[in-house]
């Protein structure tokens, strides 16, 4: 794409955009919504494929952080930004399943076995951050707690992900 290939934008699509589309779906609460940012990410990668650096993640995970930003754009701009609770949903519920890319499978299984070495209290805390797109003093507000102990439960919980997940792509177990 960076070099101006029509055809990659298409095979960008097809690679990553069910996943957009579920991701954005769970965020915004809304399909055709979900659709319009969806295509709105797209066309901003096909201007910024430049801008992509794969020292810094995969593909996915660049577009992916794109479209939550934006949808999260979407939500303050509307004020929505997330009146309902998630009370009854978790990271893991939310993860889009990828059964037709075995790679994609791995991963999420890989996230789903990580997030369950989490604490009920860590995972709380980056439910609210990334889904609702609370800050740490709104994630404090929300669950009546120090903010202190928002970003300590928020640091641990991070820092226990990167670990099992590396010690995941690493073939080592779990710590």
């Amino acid at each position: 794409m960076a070099r101006g290939d029509s055809n990659a934008l298409g095979v960008l699509y097809d690679r990553h955009a069910t996943v957009m589309l579920a991701t954005a779906g769970r965020i915004l609460g809304n399909q055709r919504e979900a659709e319009d940012l969806v295509h709105d990410v797209l066309l901003e990668a096909w201007a910024k494929a430049a801008d992509y650096d794969r020292e810094r993640g995969s593909v996915r995970t660049w577009l992916l952080v794109r479209l939550r930003s934006r949808a999260l754009d979407r939500l303050r701009r509307s004020g929505r930004i997330r009146v309902q609770t998630m009370e009854a949903r978790t990271i893991d519920e939310s993860l889009p399943a990828q059964a037709d890319d075995p790679g994609q499978s791995l991963d999420h299984a890989r996230v789903r076995a990580a997030l369950q070495e989490l604490s009920e209290p860590q995972r709380r805390v980056l439910e609210l951050a990334y889904f609702e797109g609370l800050s740490s003093t709104e994630v404090a507000e929300r669950l009546a707690i120090p903010i202190g102990t928002v970003k300590s439960r928020t640091a641990a919980g991070l820092a226990r992900l990167r670990a099992v997940m590396h010690d995941y792509t690493t073939g080592g177990r779990p710590r």
